[in-house]
Order: C-alpha cells, then structure tokens, then sequence
C-alpha cells in the first residue's frame, strides 16, 4: 500500500462508454493538486467501455488502474474488486454515469477526516433516478432500517467515502454475495452524511431493473441477518396458535350452538392452501439460507479478474 496515497476513487463501469471519458478527465482536472489515483472496473460492458478504459489507462498510466471482470458480477461485486486494489487512505465510490459529481468529494472527505468518520455517505439533496430506482431505494433504505440496524436519517447511497480502517474490514468478506453498506454497518457504526448533489445521467437510462433491484435486495434481506428466520419462526408460532383456536371455535359452534352447520370442504381446502402456503414460505428462506451457504462452501466467488492494467503493465 502506499502510505503516501490519499484518496482512490473506485468507480465500476456498466456499459458507461459515452460517460466515463468525461468523468475520467473531469477528475484529473479537479484533483490535479492532490496524490489519487482512479480504479475503473469494467464489469463485462456490452459497449466499448472496456475498449475507452484501456484508452484512459493509457493516456493517464500513473494515476487510473483498470479491471476487467470476466463477465457481469453485479455492482457491489465490482466494487469490492476495485476496493481489493485500491491503496488509497481514504477510499470514494462513485458511479461512472456522471451523476456523482466528483467535487463533491472533496467535501465529503474533508468532513470524513475532520470528524474522524469512518464512512460518510452523500445524501443527495434532490434526487435523479427514475422512480423505479427512487421507489427501490426507499424500499431498501427501510428494510435496512430493520435488517442492518441503519439509522432512520442515514440515506444509504452508492456516493460514499470510506477510510482505510472499514476499507481492510469489508475487503476481508469472502462471501459470493458482498453487498457493501451491509458489509460497512457490520464494521462499525462511526458513519455520517453531507448533503450532495445529484445530477441527471450523461446518457443512457438506468441499468437497474426489477431484477437486479430484487438480487440487491435480497442480498441485504438474507447475507448479513438472521431476522428472516426469526421472522419465520414467529409465522410458523402464530400460524399455529390461529389453527389451534379455529379449530376450537368450529368444535365448540358444532357441538354447543349450531349442530346442524356442515363441516364445508371448501373451507378446510381454505384453511389447508393457507398454511400451506405458510409453510412453503418458511421452507424457501430456510432454503435461501442453505443455497447460499452451499455456493459460499464450493467457492463460488465474488468477481473474476480477467485482466488488470497498471502502469503499462499487464497482469493476470
């Protein structure tokens, strides 16, 4: 590591060909006073982002290291591949769309060292994601509430800054489902916020779908708790106790107040569906839980490096 390094900015690429060149030289024009360095990690692009990162590697070879994944990870996986080689004290993730000005940086860091932070993350003060980003967003943000222990006022955004201390922490996971403010709340809890901007994408739309917003929630929901299965195990008790007192209360509507009544079959196909379905929903989770611990014992892993390119140098 070099001690001498201040700040590296890790910045996973998805097809981000039209706005990363910009970003790129934007950065070394800000930060032309100050010893960073860039990790650009190309997670399996279906544009030319892999060809314009070589590019920038080449034209700024002492300060941008590039990745390339063998093929498409996710973010958070990309993004644990850029911390693994990031050497910087102070470590900022930013997205490579033009939407995480990297200005704002610079004050995000400052709070960070003089408040003695170890993470502060920037809570944009009027947001630009299409309402299904926003409402996956929320949606997230109040599951960690629960999840992950997260204070109601803290906005858990990709636009952070982190110090060497968490950095060590999270790059220690060696789970096939990293997911980063789950691996940073589990590190420590000295975390702030700054307000930020947040601009309107360069180009392109957002490369979140429904998919991969349930991937990342799922992630949160099951990698870093066991509430789930407490959750289940709370369903299953109170399943069970509404059982008990159906069965009492049609025992006692028979036998003292309304003999003639029939016994339908239509409800007790009803009642059978239901905790059947209850049952079900308590097996996947548990099944979930075993799943992942079976691909984390096989070695399934996080991301795969194809090639990196540093300095002019090519390595494995």
């Amino acid at each position: 590591m070099d001690n001498n390094l201040e700040l590296s900015l890790v910045i996973p690429v998805f097809n981000g060909a039209n706005s990363i060149g910009r970003l790129v030289d934007h950065i070394h024009h800000i930060y032309r006073h100050l010893h960073f360095e860039i990790v650009l990690i190309n997670d399996s692009s279906s544009d030319d982002s892999e060809a314009v990162c070589l590019d920038l590697q080449e034209k700024y070879p002492d300060t941008v290291t590039f990745i390339h994944l063998s093929r498409n990870f996710g973010e958070h996986n990309a993004v644990l591949a850029g911390m693994n080689h990031a050497v910087g004290q102070y470590v900022a993730v930013l997205d490579d769309d033009g939407q995480n000005p990297p200005e704002e940086i610079l004050k995000m860091l400052a709070v960070c060292q003089s408040e003695h932070y170890d993470v502060v993350y920037g809570h944009y003060l009027i947001k630009q994601h299409s309402w299904l980003r926003n409402l996956g967003s929320w949606f997230n943000g109040k599951m960690a509430n629960i999840m992950l222990k997260k204070p109601k006022d803290l906005y858990l955004s990709s636009f952070k800054v982190m110090n060497r201390f968490v950095v060590d922490e999270v790059t220690q996971y060696r789970g096939a489902f990293p997911y980063i403010d789950g691996l940073v709340f589990r590190s420590t809890a000295n975390i702030g916020q700054i307000d930020v901007e947040h601009r309107g994408r360069e180009s392109g739309g957002s490369n979140y779908t429904w998919r991969k917003l349930i991937k990342l929630w799922m992630n949160m929901f099951l990698s870093y708790s066991i509430i789930p299965l407490r959750i289940s195990s709370i369903v299953g008790i109170v399943t069970s106790f509404i059982s008990v007192i159906f069965m009492i209360s049609v025992f006692v509507e028979k036998w003292w107040i309304n003999p003639d009544i029939p016994l339908g079959i239509p409800s007790i196909l009803v009642t059978i569906l239901f905790f059947a379905g209850i049952q079900l929903i308590i097996l996947g989770t548990i099944g979930e839980y075993l799943g992942r611990l079976f691909l984390d014992s096989t070695g399934t892993p996080q991301y795969v490096v194809r090639y990196i390119k540093k300095k002019d140098k090519t390595a494995p």
